[in-house]
């Protein structure tokens, strides 16, 4: 337990303005009248302080659940600014944007960050989204997911149409290129029509590390072919050893290395100095947990749907295979739901937290025990922590689990680079696409 593995895990910090649990934002310790930069700034500077490999910010194009969100590229541009090591990955949608403008702003962001940024490529699953951009219904699942690969094509030719070297700033000569080493694109497809170049040069990392999160068919074979990191859900070790196994043969069987791929999993961890302690600082965010609020977060999260017609006391009704939203997430909730005989108020209880994600509720060492397993069982190789609510749930995690993973030797005690990739073991991509 005392040596240094070969493997050491990957750490990110998923955050949120109040935290993961749909109740967070009623907790007693939490800062609802605060700046929200100045909150989120105090929570990254504590995860690098920590030696973690990247924040995370999710997205929506939509009010979701009431809760206000900012601008993840904003957000992660002030941030780059205050902070030297930890990585910064943020979303944007393939659905509702236009891939010039995504590749531009996170060139920028790797850019300003001296080669930090990362990109978590979605396709929007919740279809409200659809009503702010001109649409009265949401684009379909597979057309989703064939705007997403050609979306991706097309913003990793335009980062790739640059040389590494291609600057050579020669006053003398009034030449600020070398020859050649800025290209056009001019990408002709089904969905987009795109010259180039981009006006962003490549940055310290090459460009951003392209994360997703689709765990369908579509998007599994989606992130085999381009993905770099995934973020997935799974609330038990079955399950999550499966999708390791199947997304590695994956991307082996298209020619990548599957340590090209980092699988890292969701894990929302409550911590407390002894096993009653953690238990009564989770039943106290359940306690706040509306009914109302619960039944929409499951509906949204089952794929769209309401439920608000059907007993809440009584068994989750038999749903269609979503259009709107993540096919992979209804079939996790619904396997949830009917392997252990849940009402719809269970359910949306039981998510209420961890949304479907791993889910451990004990002390640092408990926690560390469990990521220990998952990681040396080949379920992930590292993990996306979700704070129950902020502040105090992630300083639990930084101050408790992680020194224990690092007394362990799983998790680095300082940063040995300067980049995202180099936090992550993954190598600077050449210019496949160019």
């Amino acid at each position: 337990m005392t040596a240094t593995p070969k493997r050491q895990l990957s750490i990110g910090a998923f955050l949120m303005r109040h935290g993961h649990h749909v109740a967070a934002w009623r907790h007693p310790d939490t800062d609802l009248e605060g700046n929200v930069f100045q909150v989120f700034k105090r929570q990254v500077l504590a995860a690098e302080k920590a030696c973690l490999d990247a924040v995370f910010f999710a997205d929506s194009v939509a009010l979701t659940n009431g809760v206000p969100a900012l601008e993840p590229l904003t957000l992660l541009s002030a941030l780059a600014a205050v902070t030297e090591h930890i990585g910064l990955i943020g979303t944007a949608t393939t659905t509702y944007n236009e891939p010039y403008h995504v590749a531009r702003k996170f060139a920028s962001l790797d850019t300003i960050s001296q080669g930090r940024a990362g990109w978590n490529l979605v396709t929007s699953d919740n279809a409200i989204e659809a009503q702010n951009f001109g649409r009265e219904q949401h684009v379909g699942h597979a057309e989703r997911y064939g705007r997403a690969r050609e979306f991706y094509d097309v913003v990793t030719g335009l980062w790739n149409g640059w040389d590494d070297d291609a600057a050579v700033n020669d006053k003398a000569n009034g030449q600020l290129y070398r020859p050649g080493s800025v290209r056009r694109l001019d990408h002709h497809g089904e969905h987009f029509s795109v010259a180039g170049p981009l006006n962003v040069a490549r940055s310290a990392q090459g460009h951003p590390v392209v994360v997703q999160a689709g765990s369908s068919e579509a998007g599994r074979a989606l992130a085999a072919a381009t993905a770099d990191v995934v973020f997935t859900a799974h609330p038990a070790l079955p399950s999550a050893q499966a999708f390791y196994r199947d997304l590695k043969q994956r991307v082996a069987a298209i020619g990548r290395d599957p340590d090209s791929l980092k699988i890292m999993p969701g894990l929302f961890a409550v911590v407390g100095s002894s096993e009653a302690e953690a238990q009564d600082k989770f039943a106290l965010l359940q306690e706040l947990v509306q009914p109302e609020v619960g039944l929409a977060l499951l509906g949204r999260m089952i794929g769209n749907f309401d439920l608000s017609a059907y007993d809440i006391d009584g068994p989750l009704p038999e749903l269609p295979l979503t259009n709107d939203g993540q096919r992979s997430r209804q079939q996790l909730l619904t396997s949830l739901a009917q392997g252990e005989n849940l009402t719809i108020r269970q359910l949306y209880q039981r998510i209420a937290g961890g949304r479907g994600h791993f889910t451990v509720i004990g002390t640092a060492q408990t926690v560390a025990d469990q990521m220990q397993q998952w990681f040396e069982q080949e379920a992930a190789d590292g993990f996306n922590f979700m704070s129950p609510h902020l502040p105090g749930g992630l300083d639990d995690f930084l101050q408790g689990v992680v020194p224990e993973l690092q007394r362990r030797g799983l998790f680095r005690t300082a940063y040995a680079g300067s980049t995202l990739r180099g936090h992550l073991g993954l190598a600077k991509p050449g210019r496949a696409h160019a």
